[in-house]
């Protein structure tokens, strides 16, 4: 119970400083939801670049990479 209660906590924090970065406002379940997914892209992605990462800090600033890339991915289709 307390690794899901941590998981939605950084998808959370991830997705709303992907959203203030990108300077985009959400709600909370968006923001969690972005964060989540944000954490899956992040994590392919940096291990794309040999980029692995370790412990809470490690994987917040994964999430929140991929969270501003799905960001920037859905405002691009968005303009299409």
């Amino acid at each position: 119970m307390l690794h899901l209660l941590w998981f939605l906590l950084i998808g959370f924090v991830a997705g709303w400083l992907a959203s203030k970065i990108m300077g985009s406002a959400h709600g909370v379940i968006v923001d969690i939801i972005l964060g989540i997914v944000g954490a899956m892209v992040g994590g392919h992605v940096l291990g794309w670049f040999g980029i692995i990462t370790y412990g809470l800090i490690g994987n917040l600033i994964s999430a929140v990479v991929g969270a501003v890339i799905v960001i920037w991915l859905a405002r691009l289709v968005k303009k299409l």
